[in-house]
């Protein structure tokens, strides 16, 4: 059983990982976010907390790069909700969404990796053997339908005397 991994926080803003006795940068930090670490930013001094505030960092960063995950709309809603009386309610909620959603995603990957597990020469094949089979059954059905038969019809009594 491992325990948190320690990040401490000087004035000068560097991080220091204490797990591997090395500086760190904010992206290292999201790395290890990424990676599913459990992980404490502490300040070196006093040892506040500081969690939150390097990853609220990490997402201001991220929003302001490329295409942003949270629109402007969605943060002025939660905005809105500090100082409300269901401020409290309002962050259960959210990871409670956040997590159905990871689980659904899991789900669809783990649907998808079934369909596409293998490599797309497997895949290829087995579509290509199952297109085989439907033909084969579909010419039999097609012989069976006309009436093909490769044994003559029997022969009536009438034809045989005379």
């Amino acid at each position: 059983m491992s325990s948190i991994r320690i990040i401490k926080k000087y004035p000068n803003r560097r991080l220091y990982d204490t797990e591997i006795s090395s500086y760190i940068t904010i992206e290292d930090v999201r790395q290890l976010i990424v990676d599913g670490e459990d992980f404490e930013v502490r300040d070196a001094k006093s040892g506040e907390d500081l969690t939150r505030q390097v990853l609220l960092q990490i997402i201001a960063e991220h929003e302001s790069d490329g295409e942003p995950v949270l629109s402007t709309q969605l943060l002025s809603q939660i905005i809105r909700f500090y100082g409300d009386s269901l401020q409290g309610f309002m962050g259960n909620y959210l990871e409670r969404s956040m997590q159905i959603f990871l689980d659904q995603q899991q789900q669809f990957r783990s649907q998808i990796g079934g369909l596409l597990g293998q490599t797309p020469w497997t895949m290829m094949n087995q579509l290509t053997e199952r297109n085989m089979a439907m033909w084969k059954e579909f010419q039999q059905n097609m012989a069976g339908s006309m009436g093909t038969s490769t044994t003559p019809p029997p022969k009536s009594k009438a034809d045989g005397k005379r």
